[in-house]
């Protein structure tokens, strides 16, 4: 089987592959906290990567390459993440008389039965939860699946780059991972975390800091960047910069940037609506943004005031220290965009 889960380690670097970009987080253990050492952001041309797919290996190879000079470590193991959309889960209970390679065959056996392809063009993995808790002589069993094609396009494209793909993760069990250093975090709350890329906009919602949700709808940062290129001529990568370090000309903000904020709550609330009718009885109790777009100036405020729910930024780094080599400004500004990347560094710790 491919290893989804993988073995785990100290200081490998978190890849996080989008739609127009690729974001590195470097991290280090202090004692019982965390530090980042390094990161970057580097812009993807648009054909690179389509749909979630890799379609241009070398151009995301070279991106990489590029995010590592700029981190400048020594680093050599990489973890990276295929999208939820492109993954099957299932939670499987089988008697725990099976063990070794004879649970790996009944898996597959039991995968063969939901999984709609051939089980040779799916890459497989499973982890034991433990004994589930009416049937003890039963363990839990966690099923990941995932079109081969879209772990090894993953997996090909961070090899090309002088590293080494040691895990190939899912980008929800990364955002899990990380919600523990996130600000005022309630473990025991209904949580939303809304990631909002350049090409699409997911709710993932946690109770007891498990995923319970996870919805995605095509709606992203790229329709602002493409207004602000189309009446401003502005070249795309230019767009992304500025809008990064929040360094646009006032009237591009007060045309186009402010005005955006209304269509990012807009979809927000479409997909909370989706949510609630899944026949959730109870409201979140707070709601983060992450991605690129969470950094529009008042957007929180703005969202929370319109839902009822506490919003603020996700900073991935709000309980972890900062390497001496890092600019703590210019990291808060990027950080939202670092969270994907920061709960795939975390993957290679043991917790």
């Amino acid at each position: 089987m491919v290893s989804l889960f993988g073995s785990k380690t100290a200081g490998w670097v978190g890849v996080d592959i989008g739609s127009s970009s690729v974001k590195l987080v470097s991290l280090s253990q202090q004692g019982q906290g965390y530090q980042i050492d390094s990161y970057a952001i580097v812009s993807l041309p648009p054909t690179a990567v389509v749909d979630g797919s890799v379609e241009n290996q070398s151009e995301v190879s070279d991106a990489i390459e590029r995010g590592l000079k700029i981190c400048g470590n020594k680093l050599k193991h990489a973890v990276v993440a295929v999208p939820s959309s492109a993954v099957i889960t299932k939670r499987l209970e089988i008697s725990n008389a099976f063990t070794g390679l004879d649970l790996e065959e009944q898996v597959k056996i039991e995968a063969d039965q939901f999984i709609p392809y051939a089980l040779d063009e799916v890459a497989l993995d499973f982890e034991v939860v433990g004994p589930v808790d009416k049937h003890p002589n039963l363990n839990e069993i966690l099923l990941v699946a995932c079109r081969r094609d879209d772990v090894d396009s993953r997996e090909e494209a961070v090899n090309a780059a002088q590293l080494k793909c040691d895990i190939v993760d899912v980008d929800t069990f990364a955002i899990e991972r990380l919600l523990p250093l996130l600000d005022d975090f309630a473990p025991e709350a209904l949580v939303g975390l809304v990631d909002i890329g350049a090409a699409t906009l997911t709710l993932n919602v946690f109770r007891d800091g498990k995923i319970i949700y996870n919805r995605e709808q095509a709606f992203g940062g790229n329709e602002l960047t493409n207004a602000i290129h189309q009446q401003y001529g502005l070249e795309i990568g230019e767009v992304e910069q500025k809008l990064r370090t929040g360094e646009l000309d006032d009237e591009i903000r007060e045309m186009l940037v402010m005005p955006f904020r209304q269509s990012v709550i807009q979809q927000v609330s479409r997909a909370l609506q989706f949510f609630y009718s899944s026949g959730v009885q109870s409201q979140l109790t707070e709601l983060y943004l992450a991605g690129g777009t969470a950094g529009i100036e008042g957007l929180p405020e703005l969202m929370q005031e319109e839902i009822g729910v506490p919003t603020k930024v996700a900073n991935p780094f709000a309980r972890v220290g900062v390497g001496p080599r890092l600019n703590q400004d210019r990291l808060t500004k990027d950080a939202p965009m670092l969270a994907k990347a920061c709960g795939l560094a975390l993957r290679s710790f043991d917790r």
